[in-house]
């Protein structure tokens, strides 16, 4: 009986083992290893799951391998609103570029609307022509602003390849010239 409890136990502990080994095998959720996730440069940016202008949900998680600007902004924020042509003109020159490590770059726009109209007429009206566009349409009350702290917009994090926050709160010509050091 005793060898019996002994074998019983070894092929527990084997099979939590194992079923803890491929528990996550999709590259695109797991996290890279060294680096906390967290929300100082050098930590790999807290995952994001919201849903996009059409329903679907974006995972910023699904853009690991790209330079990635996670951007947090509202159509009703006049300071916001401002800063999206200098947003717009970046991406317009990077977007096509070859990056040192990462297949390109993309934006994944964070809204922090509560009116789904107004937030796609913004989107329009400003230009910002890239796909990445989610909003939970909670305004100050949206998950995202839990997960990163948000207490003011514009802000922004750029992440590297692997998600791990390379610089944050760029403004004005400040992202082009983080990007521009990034170029093969």
């Amino acid at each position: 009986m005793k060898r019996f409890n002994i074998v019983l136990a070894i092929a527990a502990v084997s099979f939590c083992v194992i079923a803890f080994a491929f528990k996550n095998n999709n590259p695109a959720e797991t996290q890279p290893r060294g680096n906390a996730v967290g929300l100082e440069i050098g930590n790999l940016a807290p995952e994001l799951k919201l849903e996009g202008t059409d329903g679907k949900e974006i995972s910023l998680y699904s853009l690991r391998g790209h330079v990635v600007l996670v951007d947090f902004w509202a159509s009703w924020c006049t300071p916001c609103r401002g800063e999206n042509p200098n947003v717009v003109a970046t991406y317009n020159k990077y977007k096509n570029e070859k990056f040192k490590g990462a297949k390109g770059f993309k934006i994944l726009s964070v809204s922090l609307d509560h009116d789904k109209a107004k937030w796609i007429e913004a989107i329009k009206a400003d230009g910002l022509s890239w796909p990445d566009h989610v909003s939970d349409l909670k305004g100050w009350q949206s998950a995202a602003c839990g997960i990163y702290g948000i207490n003011s917009i514009p802000t922004n994090f750029l992440l590297n390849a692997d998600g791990v926050i390379i610089a944050k709160g760029l403004r004005g010509e400040a992202l082009g010239e983080e990007l521009a050091k990034l170029v093969k």
